[in-house]
């Protein structure tokens, strides 16, 4: 595993996953990072959580992990953090964090922490939603990290 150190005019390659044994339960993300040769991967977990909040944390910690603005092709396999990225958030913070039903958007922490990565990062995003356990290489193993981290979490029970 490679650190790798994007530059402006490096093509970083993301691929997102988020588990959950239960829902809610514990839980875990993890997230592939390629550049070039390089590969880093990242995982973790949580006690008490949800599906949704493990998919959202895994895109956070990757784009987190960037040190420089650079190009990103991120792959998710949820439509939930798609479409909310790409077509709902606008929507949301004009109405102050609310739904167009008037409900408060949940996992708005999540949402403003994420919203505020992307915004103020520099990167160049391209969301792609891929079909997740359909035998895409870089989702499977996503998948894979995202069950270790749901390892660790229940390794501190």
């Amino acid at each position: 595993m490679t650190d790798i150190p994007p530059t402006a005019a490096q093509h970083v390659v993301i691929y997102t996953d988020g588990a959950c044994k239960g829902n809610p339960g514990p839980g875990g993300w993890g997230a592939m990072m390629t550049t070039g040769d390089s590969v880093k991967e990242l995982f973790g977990g949580e006690l008490t959580t949800t599906n949704n909040r493990m998919e959202m944390t895994a895109v956070i910690e990757a784009l987190a992990a960037l040190k420089r603005p650079c190009r990103v092709t991120l792959y998710v396999d949820s439509q939930y953090v798609l479409k909310g990225m790409t077509e709902w958030i606008k929507g949301w913070k004009a109405r102050g964090w609310r739904t167009a039903a008037k409900e408060p958007v949940k996992n708005v922490d999540l949402w403003q922490k994420l919203d505020a990565l992307v915004s103020g990062s520099g990167h160049s995003i391209e969301w792609v939603w891929v079909r997740g356990h359909d035998g895409d290489p870089g989702n499977e193993r996503a998948d894979v990290l995202a069950n270790k981290g749901v390892d660790v979490a229940l390794s501190r029970r």
